[in-house]
């Protein structure tokens, strides 16, 4: 069951999308609000989000961009896909700096609009399949299971791998430390995890921004990035993104 809200001030609008997604055959929830003030007051977690960016009717003025702005600074909740529906091409190279899945323009194409949807449904369900993912480690005399999802990025130092994670209910599980190899994890994670430096791993998941140096993960962490890793970590960023 996927979770879907859509989220613009006309209501023709949210008739009209709710509808395309019927057509879809996917077993699904649709949610509809009239602005942003609406959604975040809602308290509602989505599994994908149909975004008008000129969004209207907010008592604080905030428009649909604002709004996907502020749900990425939410880490606490669950991160939803965001396809944003605009009447402006203009927008669509903003839709970049919030992670978009993707763009509709108004009036919205109903070819085009399947092809939007099947990416974003196959992106929800690629995080659905990481999330169950576990790595097993030695961890305190006994093995622990730790979810792919809640890993931000593992570190090696010395014959041990530190693994940050994003537990917040008990500090102590936050840096996990146990004997490990980071060239095997390389290999067991490759595809969710990329070697970044030798003494790197990192969970393409939680990557916010990057340069030819550095990597900044979306809970503000800086990791170096090797001038000999650059081009294998963009083309494996790539492949995860699409």
């Amino acid at each position: 069951m996927i979770k879907i809200a859509i989220c613009d001030d006309e209501k023709n609008i949210r008739s009209y999308l709710t509808s395309l997604i019927r057509e879809q055959n996917t077993e699904c929830e649709i949610m509809e609000y009239a602005s942003a003030d609406e959604y975040l007051s809602s308290g509602m977690e989505h599994d994908l989000l149909f975004l008008d960016i000129e969004l209207n009717s907010s008592a604080s003025g905030m428009d649909g961009m604002g709004m996907a702005r502020r749900i990425r600074s939410m880490e606490q909740i669950r991160q939803p896909v965001i396809i944003f529906v605009t009447g402006y091409e203009k927008y669509v190279y903003d839709a970049f700096d919030v992670d978009a899945c993707g763009y509709l323009v108004k009036p919205v194409n109903e070819q085009k609009f399947a092809e939007v949807f099947s990416r974003a449904q196959d992106k929800i369900l690629s995080e659905a399949k990481q999330k169950k993912k576990a790595l097993v480690i030695q961890y305190a005399g006994a093995n622990k299971a730790v979810s792919l999802d809640n890993i931000y990025y593992m570190e090696s130092q010395g014959h041990k791998i530190v693994i940050y994670t994003k537990d917040r209910e008990q500090a102590s599980l936050r840096r996990l430390e146990y004997y490990a190899k980071i060239g095997e994890l390389e290999e067991e994670l490759q595809g969710y995890f990329c070697r970044i430096h030798k003494g790197y791993l990192v969970n393409l998941s939680y990557v916010d921004e990057y340069s030819r140096t550095e990597i900044i993960l979306t809970n503000g962490d800086k990791l170096p990035l090797s001038k000999y890793k650059y081009e294998d970590f963009v083309k494996a960023y790539l492949r995860f993104m699409q």
